[in-house]
């Protein structure tokens, strides 16, 4: 795409985490920006500050009228937005120029030396990290995050446009608009199992997004995929390793093994296994464009973190606050072994909000199972996100299945004083919908308490 053939770009559905980078892109490249979104959130009104110009009704009358010349406008939209959308219609029928967020950044990317991040977990922290490596060691990079980096308060940075850093989105195939340079996989366990139908159409999605790698691309594997690629994995005999782990006030400290070396004492301070997983394939990532090794490893060091990926919002002797955006049985397995690893014997209060009926429907058992591993479980109603409500497929099923007597399911109005009256020692919220306001205004709450 040659970015300056069109000088307007709108967006439906320009309040998504992947949207609003792209806008944020377009806004760097000095082009008039604006969009629609269901809702006004957080992150629409920090692109409203930014000048762009947003509305929440699918109104085409609130449509800028300079936005309405297809020859010069380029429409990008989300997967989510509905086909009866009146807007993406009257786009579309009138031969404006309507791309996914995907193939727009297929398009962008495509002449960079391209670095993609693809898994059912971990691909937002993954591609922090590795952002953060980049910049940090001093290469050029753009980055397109799926949530907000503490370390740049933004999920879109601009530091060069020689190497860029995106994630691979497995959601409706969209990885597969991706020709990356270098590409990791994390995982492969199943989701979407709305888009995919089953877990086997799902793993020959990944082989192929595995064979899109540019001639000489290099592809990273988490150890025991079925796949054929560069290893890493935790104590074990993957290509790059780490091990010998110790915990010292929270930080790991462990040997990280190269297919060259073993590098000593290499500090990462964010909790959890799979976060140590993530910074090790960002760390092998990065060092095949060949930075300064202990800017390399200073850098994995002072990683800060992402937004409601294991957020701590307290952290006090008589109250550990702990937010993150676990939504697959799989994620909520690993938040919980991260707290009992950094903060055993401790009681910990879960609260979950189930995102999509789909998906609470496709892993029902799963969700219970991981569930009943907390001492306390608080069900918030499940978040619909893009779907309709599933008949006979509810949270206060989901609750009947957990294997724990202390669960309950609650409205977001009663949360705070139904985790007071519990008392926890650790208090975690979990999902991908709006549980993350939920857990700033909780936050706020028992900070004026304390």
């Amino acid at each position: 795409m040659n970015r300056f053939d069109f000088h307007k770009v709108y967006f439906i559905g320009i309040g998504g985490i992947g949207m609003s980078a792209l806008a944020r892109y377009f806004l760097f490249q000095n082009m008039a920006v604006a969009g629609y979104d269901k809702t006004p959130t957080p992150l629409t009104r920090e692109l409203e500050a930014q000048g762009i110009d947003i509305h929440f009704a699918d109104d085409l009358s609130l449509v800028p009228a300079s936005f309405l010349d297809p020859a010069d406008t380029l429409i990008v939209y989300t997967p989510a937005v509905p086909k009866d959308h009146q807007e993406w219609n009257y786009f579309t029928d009138r031969g404006f120029r309507v791309q996914k967020r995907s193939e727009v950044l297929g398009l962008i990317t495509r002449d960079t030396f391209c670095f993609a991040v693809a898994g059912t977990h971990g691909k937002t922290t993954t591609s922090s990290i590795l952002a953060h490596l980049l910049k940090e060691t001093g290469t050029p990079i753009t980055a397109f995050l799926g949530g907000i980096s503490e370390d740049f308060n933004s999920n879109f940075i601009c530091e060069g446009d020689k190497y860029s850093v995106v994630e691979a989105d497995e959601f409706d195939r969209s990885f597969l608009r991706l020709h990356p340079d270098i590409a990791c996989i994390t995982s492969m366990d199943a989701d979407h199992l709305d888009i995919y139908g089953d877990r086997d159409s799902m793993r020959t999605s990944f082989l192929e997004f595995a064979s899109r790698l540019k001639p000489d691309g290099k592809l990273f594997v988490r150890n025991g995929l079925p796949l054929e690629g560069i290893t890493y994995g935790i104590e074990d005999d993957s290509d790059y390793c780490i091990r010998n782990i110790k915990i010292e006030h929270g930080t790991y400290i462990f040997d990280l093994g190269t297919p060259e070396r073993t590098l000593e004492g290499v500090r990462f301070n964010k909790p959890g296994r799979h976060n140590l997983l993530n910074g090790l394939v960002a760390f092998a990532m990065a060092i095949q464009v060949n930075p300064p090794l202990d800017r390399l490893v200073k850098a994995l060091e002072t990683f800060k973190g992402v937004q409601r990926r294991f957020s701590y919002k307290i952290r006090q002797d008589d109250l550990i606050f702990i937010d993150d955006y676990a939504h697959h049985p799989t994620e909520i397995d690993a938040v919980l072994d991260a707290i009992r690893e950094m903060h055993p014997g401790k009681k910990i209060l879960a609260v979950f909000q189930p995102h999509l009926f789909s998906r609470t429907r496709d892993f029902m058992e799963d969700f219970a199972n991981s569930l009943s591993g907390f001492d306390s479980i608080l069900l918030l109603d499940i978040y619909p996100a893009r779907e309709k409500p599933i008949p006979g497929i509810t949270s206060q099923v989901l609750l009947e299945q957990i294997a724990n007597p202390d669960k309950k399911l609650v409205s977001k109005q009663d949360l705070a004083q139904e985790i007071k009256a519990r008392n926890p020692e650790i208090l975690v919220t979990l999902g991908a919908g709006d549980i993350g306001l939920e857990a700033d205004s909780l936050k706020r709450e028992f900070e004026y308490e304390n």
